[in-house]
């Protein structure tokens, strides 16, 4: 067990304490088994997939400061399990192990994993050159930002991206830190843009947020909830709790996958199965989209079978 992963349990075990609850219940409440919960707050294992994370925490009743502080905890402690081991193989239901974040600086060359809808590359970039062009005198083409932005980075160069995205009407915290919920809106931002979803802030994207062009001004959670409602007739409430449980109704989540596919918009749909209905991400983006595809989907067996992860919302769609 790392240090982080240490600190990272002992919150878990804070938290869970609190509530007063068993694991198996709580495990209902936030889609993950109970035995799963039991090894995350025993320090056995920390989740791939901080989704888990996030619905434990809020069904303990954690507080916008608690989340953020436990949000930067799991960073720290999935870096940590990914640099010491190969990662675990998933349980039925939870999502794929994710990939590294940053790696670091170099003097002449910078080496980051980027998330391709292809699948895992190697991005190399010589930064020695001085910044150039419109928007040469900002602090994302200063010498301190020049190496791309990206998964793990804390200092001012990630408030500023924060800050843009908040411009362009992003709905994320401030807090100088890149972690998941700033890679999953850097890559929101990448594709409304039209840029490629690499999920780390380059020149092209530094550019864009710039620009003040691209807005990610979206659907509210209740105008996404009427329109599950009114598609799903069969079955909306069930609808809505899946929905919930996959990406909290926000029609521009998004979560990457180990081998470099994502999983898109309200119903999570995966680049495997946006290549089966024809679709894009941007196109994944749009709740109309989205939520009919969902529904094409469940009417080919009439269930939900391609969201295992959230069979807890199957089952007790009320807690959701």
């Amino acid at each position: 067990m790392t240090l982080h992963t240490d600190k990272f349990a002992a919150q878990l075990r804070v938290l869970k304490d609190r509530s007063g609850q068993g694991y198996d219940r709580l495990g209902k409440q936030a889609g993950v088994s109970g035995s799963s919960l039991h090894r995350y707050c025993s320090g056995k294992s920390v989740p791939a997939d901080y989704r888990v994370v996030h619905s434990f925490a809020k069904v303990c009743g954690a507080s916008a400061e608690e989340l953020r502080e436990l949000h930067q905890l799991w960073a720290l402690a999935d870096a940590g399990r990914i640099e010491e081991a190969p990662p675990e193989p998933a349980e039925a239901g939870e999502a794929a192990p994710r990939s590294p974040r940053r790696l670091g600086y170099a003097a002449v060359a910078v080496a980051i994993v980027a998330l391709l809808a292809g699948g895992l590359i190697w991005v190399t970039a010589d930064w020695s050159g001085p910044a150039t062009g419109r928007y040469a005198d900002r602090m994302l083409f200063s010498p301190a930002c020049q190496p791309p932005v990206s998964m793990g980075q804390h200092d001012e160069c990630v408030t500023e991206v924060q800050n843009l995205l908040v411009s362009a009407q992003g709905r994320l915290s401030v807090d100088g830190s890149f972690g998941p919920e700033t890679l999953r809106r850097v890559t929101a931002f990448q594709v409304l843009a039209g840029l490629p979803a690499r999920g780390v802030v380059d020149e092209a994207t530094k550019n864009a947020l710039y620009d003040h062009r691209t807005s990610m001004a979206g659907w509210s959670a209740a105008m996404v909830e009427q329109r599950i409602r009114a598609v799903f007739t069969e079955a909306p409430d069930t609808a809505v709790a899946i929905a919930r449980c996959a990406s909290f109704l926000d029609p521009l989540w998004v979560l990457p996958n180990t081998n470099g596919s994502r999983n898109w918009g309200i119903f999570q749909i995966s680049d495997a199965r946006l290549l089966d209905l024809g679709g894009t991400p941007r196109q994944a983006f749009d709740p109309v989209w989205n939520i009919d595809a969902a529904h094409r989907l469940w009417s080919a067996h009439h269930d939900f079978h391609d969201w295992p992860s959230c069979s807890a919302a199957l089952e007790n769609p009320q807690s959701h």
